[in-house]
């Protein structure tokens, strides 16, 4: 029975995506990148981007043009007059625990304040046909997954960034402020709205934990070839795991990455766009990077916490704000 079961799935996968294809399939087109060489400074250092030398060592990066097998359609549309904040949670098919969690704790559609709060979950595809056939499940059942055709990896991330610009501006413009996180942490959205009203100065500018200049690694994971990269130095960027950006910044940094090769590492890529577009950054350590402490009452002043498991982000989210157990009340209107 089990094994009839699977191949029910996997078929089923099969199906969904090619339907799916046929009646979903969207392609967003831009320029690409002029081949040659781009500079850009910060004041500090100067660093020199290479068309050509980011076409030999990552060409799926450069010539993938977007293309939504899942639009996402629906996603931000709602009652005029009021302020939208948007989760935009990077995610993966075989994720769908994390996403379930995420959708019973701190990812529902709520009104906190005067800002309605919507979450959308961005995923690229996975070779996995029963990954794929739950994920189109849950589509359905909730409305809240944009999907593109590029293939779920370390490197591919850096797409969903440049994608989900393109995206932005094609079915969420009316979104005031956006957070881009991931799943497997916890976000605080009544302590994200209470930033927004407690920071006069906030719409100018990205806010996050901006990491300075950090050193340019060689090997491991986030190792950059000197070739490709020959600067010792990275630009400033916001960690990945959490930050805040305001809508005026979205066309700014979707023109940059028509301009700028896509670099291989997301968070960083996501610094040269910025750079590029000539927005500033606004650093708080209420988004919290390396976790925390156990202490529940610790968690009332973050805005995101990375890194941590399915169960810790329920009991969490149940001691704040369902048991109350460190006073916090929120006008939560729905």
């Amino acid at each position: 029975m089990r094994r009839c079961a699977t191949r029910i799935l996997i078929i089923g996968g099969i199906l969904w995506l090619a339907c799916n294809l046929k009646t979903k399939q969207r392609q967003t087109s831009w320029v690409s990148p002029n081949p040659g060489s781009v500079e850009l400074s910060d004041g500090t250092y100067t660093f020199h981007l290479n068309y050509t030398i980011f076409q030999a060592e990552f060409p799926h990066l450069q010539s993938y043009r977007c293309r939504e097998l899942i639009q996402g359609d629906g996603i931000c549309s709602g009652s005029l007059g009021q302020r939208l904040l948007l989760l935009a949670i990077k995610s993966h098919p075989a994720a769908t625990a994390r996403r379930a969690t995420a959708r019973r704790t701190w990812a529902q559609p709520r009104l906190l304040r005067d800002y309605r709060v919507q979450h959308v979950f961005l995923i690229g595809v996975s070779p996995n046909p029963r990954h794929m056939a739950l994920l189109g499940q849950e589509s359905e059942e909730f409305g809240d997954v944009v999907l593109w055709d590029f293939t779920e990896s370390h490197h591919n991330l850096s797409l969903k960034e440049r994608c989900f610009l393109h995206w932005m501006g094609e079915h969420c413009g009316q979104a005031d402020f956006i957070f881009k996180g991931d799943d497997d942490e916890f976000v605080n959205p009544p302590v994200l709205v209470t930033y927004l009203h407690q920071t006069s100065n906030a719409s100018p500018l990205i806010h996050g934990n901006i990491q300075r200049h950090s050193v340019v690694m060689r090997g491991g994971k986030y190792g950059i070839s000197s070739v490709l990269f020959p600067q010792k130095k990275y630009p400033h960027f916001p960690s990945g795991g959490g930050f805040l950006m305001p809508r005026g910044s979205i066309p700014a940094l979707a023109t940059a990455s028509e301009r700028i090769p896509v670099f291989p590492l997301d968070d960083v890529y996501f610094g040269f766009l910025a750079l590029a577009a000539g927005l500033q950054f606004q650093h708080d350590e209420r988004f919290q990077v390396f976790g925390m402490k156990v202490e529940l009452c610790l968690y009332r002043e973050a805005m995101v916490v990375h890194g941590m498991s399915l169960d810790r982000v329920e009991v969490v989210w149940r001691g704040l704000y369902v048991e109350h157990r460190c006073n916090m009340s929120w006008p939560v209107l729905s």
